[in-house]
């Protein structure tokens, strides 16, 4: 059995995920695995790196898979991508070592989430961007985003649903900057929980309503209590960035959302 690594971009909007389920094929997982088995002309089980809720996209995902079928990287590009809806690619294929695996041996992962602060609401980017009216100050949501630097218990941010063993989760980087219009909020972490991107994004748009404070930010991080942060914002906003790894070379792209 060959060993591969894939990076894929979608967009997630039409889909319900990135995990394949039993009641519907509109998922990322369904399409990928469909179109490398006709490639491949066997069936291909894939794993990935960080599993995508319904709405969320990607710009670099990676996945693995074992097959017999002997095909150049290119092979495999070209093929699966003449297979797959248009707004699933596969971007890169390699050959990897048995012992790499799409989501252990990732040691760490980055989403990207993008508002769009105007008057009006946008046409092109309505699916692609939280669209926030209220004037919001940057520069506080980047202070507070500071303060979830380091090793802590984020139960805060975790949805009801959450199946995790674990609260506790190593941020490494936090940073909310502006780009014209938008706002583009940017967190890498070892691991996520369910939703906690969305809800650590829906407590930042407070502060920067100046309807809590950084302290209040602070505190609603160590009080571990979901009822004290912000809603749960739209996927639509959403961009899995990308897992790191430390022994496999691969395109790591600028990745520029706007």
């Amino acid at each position: 059995m060959i060993r591969y690594f894939a990076q894929v971009e979608y967009e997630g909007t039409q889909y319900h995920g990135f995990q394949s389920q039993r009641n519907t094929k509109k998922t990322v997982q369904y399409h990928l695995e469909e179109a490398l088995g006709k490639v491949g002309n066997e069936k291909i089980g894939i794993v990935c790196s960080g599993r995508t809720d319904t709405g969320v996209h990607a710009l670099n995902q990676v996945i693995h898979f074992d097959t017999k079928s002997k095909r150049s990287s290119d092979s495999w590009v070209k093929g699966a991508n003449r297979y797959l809806p248009r707004d699933i690619t596969i971007k890169k294929v390699f050959k990897v070592n048995d012992s790499f695996h799409a989501r252990f041996s990732a040691i760490s992962r980055t989403y990207v989430y993008l508002i769009r602060n105007s008057k009006t609401p946008g046409g092109i980017d309505s699916m692609r961007s939280l669209w926030c009216s209220d004037s919001l100050d940057e520069k506080k949501m980047n202070s507070a985003a500071k303060k979830l630097l380091g090793e802590k218990d984020f139960s805060s941010f975790r949805a009801a649903g959450c199946q995790s063993k674990s609260s506790k989760r190593k941020i490494s980087f936090a940073e909310v900057t502006r780009a014209n219009k938008y706002i583009i909020i940017r967190i890498t972490a070892n691991a996520f929980m369910l939703n906690m991107m969305r809800i650590i994004v829906g407590t930042l748009i407070n502060v920067g309503k100046k309807e809590i404070s950084i302290m209040d930010f602070t505190q609603i991080i160590k009080a571990k209590n979901r009822r004290l942060a912000g809603k749960t914002v739209s996927p639509s906003g959403l961009y899995f960035i990308g897992p790191r790894y430390d022994d496999v070379e691969y395109l790591q792209d600028d990745m520029e959302i706007i």
